[in-house]
């Protein structure tokens, strides 16, 4: 029986895309470095905002040093949390779909690459009456697709609602191969979403077994 539902945040349950370019643009025109177009950001997201800065530096200037990208990545990083929220909001159907979920009883997380603190409020401002849980990027805890966050949420939900969960009882929703490999390497499945930051036949190609194209499609696998 499925009790517990991780979501990734990032394409899954929000388009974050816009903000997040402007916010990479922002960091290399600080830079003298000419910013890259959208579609390019959208292909470096994933594997956190660390590896997002060197992809985007390193397309930008192929010669770029390991001082540059610390000084884009600091401008990114100062830049991201003041502006994360100008133009990222739900896809749409999500808020209706996280309703449905918190009505049927099911536990809910957040697990995400993105920084601690801009996922915190992403969750505060968007989904704090639906998802219990919010999990991002921190030195504590390794990034997907390691399963630490996926353990750290299970523990949090189980604590939280005073139950043993188990990861029989969980599913993982996410839009990218990193979210494939951190369900397969936390042995749990993976339900993929076609509407994030990754084509269909691109997520058939890294092995999805499970996607669907439109958010109420979710109840159809649990």
């Amino acid at each position: 029986m499925i009790t517990t539902l991780i979501f990734d945040l990032d394409g899954t349950l929000m388009n974050t895309l816009d903000d997040l370019h402007d916010s990479v643009s922002y960091a290399l025109k600080e830079a003298g470095l000419k910013p890259n177009d959208k579609q390019d950001t959208r292909r470096f997201l994933g594997n956190g905002i660390r590896n997002l800065i060197n992809k985007s530096v390193m397309y930008s200037n192929p010669d770029a040093d390991e001082a540059l990208k610390e000084r884009v990545f600091s401008t990114f990083r100062a830049y991201y949390v003041a502006h994360s929220m100008d133009k990222t909001a739900p896809y749409k159907g999500i808020n209706e779909v996280l309703e449905k979920c918190k009505n049927k009883g099911f536990f809910t997380a957040i697990v995400s690459n993105k920084l601690d603190l801009a996922v915190k409020d992403l969750h505060k401002a968007f989904f704090g009456d639906t998802i219990d849980v919010a999990i991002g990027e921190k030195p504590a805890i390794k990034r997907k697709p390691a399963p630490d966050m996926i353990n750290e949420a299970i523990q949090q939900l189980s604590l939280l609602h005073g139950t043993e969960i188990h990861k029989s009882e969980c599913i993982y929703i996410g839009d990218s191969e990193v979210d494939l490999q951190t369900a397969k390497n936390s042995a749990i499945p993976c339900i993929a979403v076609s509407w994030g930051f990754r084509d269909k036949d691109y997520l058939i190609e890294q092995g999805a077994e499970t996607i669907i194209d439109k958010p109420d499609e979710l109840f159809e696998h649990l």
